[in-house]
């Protein structure tokens, strides 16, 4: 699937290496004021962290987006918006070597298998490139849910990134199978390289003997109860409080001094990495949490007015 959502929904497309990376936003309300610049402080937070270093790749690509349809005058219509930025930075040669193998902690095997074919520059359409339409989408999702005053606030430790929701009535979320922590956890799992999620004031909130969150004696709002034990989340519905969830991410996998990959006809190689790579990309997951987060709210928010 290549489209996240039911009545806010991202469609995206493109490869590492093709021509561009895009999306169609569906749902969108007419009438959103698009501020470029806060998209464009979104994508630059994507492109170089929120602490910029040299272990970041050293590809370097704009980010120029070309809006081709949906905004007029600067304002949504309420039809489909579709985006696309361009591919310039490639080099597409350095990946020749990875043509008939895989290498290991990569999808080049699984993408394989699943469609007998795959793009074997930078990785395809498993590349973390693909994540710059989920940052657009995602920023016009939190320019969308300002006007309700909601917020998204992260942190990250190491490979560990933490992300508060703020402003978020009671209310929003269904029981059972559709609960909001199950929506959270399936739009942050979908992120490359994400490999754990958990809700709570922190990541171990689970382990506590004494989970209940014991209730303030004035009335609703921020202090409605002494603690956040559950994360603002109670039976899969929100219950006012802040939003509190971590996502656990694995390091890079390519090694500078190269890597043991296998070969079609199964047997193995080694092979030195010529393509560009984060050797440390952790900075930069912060607001891709984020984007994935408010798509995940605007959508279930849409849902919630709708009825």
């Amino acid at each position: 699937m290549n489209t996240f959502g039911s009545n806010f929904k991202l469609t995206t497309f493109g490869e590492s290496h093709g021509a561009a990376i895009g999306g169609v936003i569906d749902g969108c309300p007419a009438g959103v004021t698009i501020d470029e610049a806060f998209i464009g402080q979104e994508l630059k937070r994507r492109r170089e962290g929120d602490t910029p270093s040299a272990q970041t790749t050293s590809r370097k690509e704009a980010d120029n987006i070309e809006w081709l349809s949906g905004i007029f005058q600067g304002k949504t219509l309420g039809t489909p918006i579709a985006f696309m930025v361009r591919n310039n930075d490639c080099r597409s040669a350095d990946y020749e070597a990875l043509k008939n193998c895989f290498r290991p902690g990569h999808a080049d095997y699984t993408y394989q298998e699943k469609y007998g074919y795959r793009d074997h520059r930078g990785g395809g359409r498993a590349s973390g490139r693909e994540t710059v339409a989920r940052v657009i989408a995602g920023a016009i999702a939190k320019q969308l849910l300002k006007d309700q005053g909601i917020s998204f606030h992260s942190s990250v430790n190491e490979f560990l990134v933490t992300c508060t929701i703020l402003g978020i009535p009671a209310g929003v979320g269904e029981p059972i199978f559709d609960r909001l922590n199950a929506h959270l956890a399936f739009a942050q799992l979908s992120i490359p390289s994400a490999m754990s999620f958990t809700m709570g004031e922190t990541p171990s909130s689970w382990q506590l003997t004494d989970f209940a969150d014991q209730w303030n004696d004035h009335g609703k709002g921020d202090t409605l109860t002494r603690t956040n034990h559950c994360g603002g989340i109670q039976g899969g519905i929100s219950n006012g409080m802040p939003i509190i969830f971590h996502v656990g991410f694995h390091r890079p996998v390519t090694q500078p001094d190269g890597m043991i990959c296998r070969n079609e006809d199964a047997s193995l190689q080694h092979v030195a990495p010529h393509g560009r790579h984060d050797a440390d990309h952790s900075s930069r997951l912060p607001v891709i949490v984020e984007s994935m987060a408010a798509l995940t709210i605007a959508d279930l928010i849409n849902l919630k007015n709708n009825r």
